[in-house]
């Protein structure tokens, strides 16, 4: 059995992982290597902005799917899928423990449950539906699938326009196709999800934001924004998408790093909302970082691995 972990931005995800990984010998389990469940981590120099972990906090544990491709690209949950499921393979083979770890959940519910095979885009509706003023476009996401609008943030207008799309072409909100994914659970993954609580995890979102700052994220955002290398799909990433417009002269700085700050809080409910789902996944186990050490959700964590599954 190998471990799934999730949970909302800033909750320390990755230096679990890598404590995980490190710690699973001394509990007689092969050693981890860690597979990124991330969607903007895969892209290559986007680096402070995505939390990626640097090589110093990776402690010399091998991961995988991030600097995968260029940030010019798409990049889907369909392809991260594929390429999770031959890295998981392969690991599993070399008799290691593939540890999933991410805050992208649609790429953890995919993991478990699979993905419906949607109809192909449409590029002169996805035109017509990117030309809709944000605030209509979110109504009419809310009027029409309201669950799905439940789950995409507001200012996602990536996903905002594919649910729209989905619905357009089949007559069926996307949540509907989504509910193929309600299949037999899967008893060789264990998810264990991170949770804080709220004003707790509020406190950590701005001060990861302002050490972002410090770490260089507004040049890194100019390096990569001069340069054309952030593509349509890139540019939506928090940090980055507050900054271009700043850089484009359309917000202060000062504006724009508040933005940043209320833009993540608000990404960290939605997660939030999807580890309440994902929760309910058979043999899940969540755990509190703010009420137990590293040491006894390694603990914690080993024992599930451990327990039988049904």
């Amino acid at each position: 059995m190998f471990p799934l972990l999730c949970g909302p931005t800033a909750s320390g995800k990755s230096a679990l992982a890598v404590d995980l990984a490190l710690a699973l010998p001394a509990h007689a389990l092969p050693p981890g290597e860690v597979i990124s469940a991330d969607a903007f981590q895969v892209y290559r120099a986007m680096d402070i902005g995505t939390a990626k972990p640097t090589a110093a906090e990776r402690r010399g544990v091998p991961h995988h799917l991030i600097d995968t491709v260029e940030p010019t690209e798409p990049f889907s949950a369909h392809d991260w899928l594929a390429r999770a499921t031959a890295a998981i393979e392969e690991l599993r083979t070399q008799g290691r423990t593939p540890i999933v770890v991410g805050g992208t959940h649609l790429y953890i519910k995919a993991l478990l449950d699979g993905l419906f095979d949607g109809p192909g885009a449409d590029p002169a509706l996805r035109e017509r539906l990117s030309a809709i003023d944000p605030a209509a476009r979110r109504a009419e996401l809310e009027r029409l699938d309201p669950a799905a609008a439940a789950r995409i943030h507001p200012n996602d207008a990536r996903r905002t326009i594919r649910a729209l799309e989905v619905f357009h072409l089949t007559g069926q909100p996307i949540s509907a196709h989504q509910s193929q994914w309600d299949r037999s659970p899967r008893t060789d993954r264990l998810l264990v999800a991170l949770q804080w609580p709220v004003e707790a995890l509020n406190r950590r979102i701005n001060s990861r934001v302002r050490d972002m700052l410090d770490r260089g994220l507004l040049e890194e955002a100019r390096a990569l924004h001069e340069s054309g290398r952030l593509g349509p799909q890139a540019r939506e990433a928090l940090g980055y998408k507050q900054l271009i417009a700043h850089l484009e002269g359309r917000c202060t700085l000062d504006e724009a790093i508040e933005r940043i700050k209320i833009d993540t809080r608000r990404f960290g409910k939605s997660q939030r909302t999807w580890i309440r789902r994902l929760g309910a996944t058979p043999g899940a186990i969540s755990l509190d970082p703010s009420t137990h050490s590293t040491s006894e959700m390694i603990e914690s964590i080993v024992l599930a691995m451990r327990s039988p599954r049904a």
